[in-house]
């Protein structure tokens, strides 16, 4: 991969995806989606239309197709966890080639599944901090004042992961590699599991849930920061706990607004992989196994 043109598949254009599609677009990368055919032939026709106060509103043209037809430098796995099995079969691994496969996937149990199917070598797990939201197809609407991307992958070869790392951080997404990919998925899962599971249960944005319900909050993160020690994740709860005070007071994590569509929750995946790794570790729970049972 060079820093200034190289060519980046993106499955699963949503809001995340779409974001990330429209960057790296707008910075000149030959970028295909892949997405289902009516997806696919909204974005070959109107492009991804971001409306964004970090970024600007603007528009930015992109090949769609139903699968990968030939080999990439990277692919960007921005599907929901749920939609995760099905939409890997867009997604051949002699197409892939000797491509990067770096899946932007919320929970901590996906890596091993992906390199059984790519090989180990091809995968890079990584975890982005925003807050984005697909309209319609093809419409991103960007919220929150960061876009952040922790990329690892301990096996995957180190100068591509930093080409990749340059040129996302050229097209504005700020971007770093991290030797650690256990710390690094459970850092983001120290911060989502309790933002996803109090403001799924509450239904309420997270300016409501870290002043109403900050005790619970609070509460909900030390028992998270435990499991993540354990785990060889951060343990600092109040480090957490001021990143939520970071996001504008009306957003809301992706699991509610699931929710609030009737969508299905990712809820095995976040609020699942806390409980199994705390019952490995015998480290009680008790607010987080409430509320998963609560939402299930």
């Amino acid at each position: 991969m060079t820093d200034h043109v190289s060519t980046v598949a993106v499955l699963g254009p949503g809001g995340v995806g779409g974001l990330l599609a429209a960057l790296l677009a707008r910075a000149g990368h030959r970028v295909v989606c892949l997405a289902s055919e009516d997806t696919a032939k909204t974005l070959r026709t109107d492009g991804i239309r971001v409306r964004s106060g970090q970024f600007g509103d603007f528009t930015a043209a992109v090949e769609a197709d139903t699968e990968l037809r030939e080999p990439v430098d990277a692919c960007l796995v921005t599907v929901k966890h749920t939609a995760l099995d099905t939409a890997l079969d867009r997604i051949a691994p002699a197409a892939l080639g000797d491509g990067l496969l770096i899946p932007l996937l919320n929970g901590v149990d996906h890596p091993a599944l992906l390199r059984a199917r790519y090989g180990a070598d091809r995968v890079a797990p990584a975890v982005i901090r925003v807050e984005s939201t697909r309209t319609a197809p093809g419409v991103v609407q960007h919220g929150s004042p960061f876009t952040e991307i922790d990329l690892t992958g301990a096996s995957a070869p180190r100068d591509r992961l930093d080409a990749l790392a340059r040129a996302l951080t050229a097209a504005g997404v700020s971007t770093r590699v991290l030797a650690d990919e256990a710390a690094a998925l459970w850092a983001k899962l120290l911060f989502l599991a309790p933002l996803a599971l109090m403001t799924t249960h509450y239904a309420e944005p997270i300016g409501e849930i870290r002043t109403r319900h900050r005790d619970e909050l609070a509460a909900l993160v030390a028992e998270t920061a435990a499991v993540s020690a354990a785990c060889g994740g951060p343990s600092d709860p109040a480090a957490a706990l001021a990143r939520y005070e970071t996001f504008p007071a009306q957003a809301k994590s992706s699991m509610q607004r699931d929710a609030e569509a009737g969508r299905a929750l990712e809820l095995d995946a976040i609020g699942g992989a806390l409980l199994r790794a705390a019952a490995r570790h015998d480290i009680p729970v008790p607010i987080a196994t409430r509320l998963v049972r609560a939402l299930s």
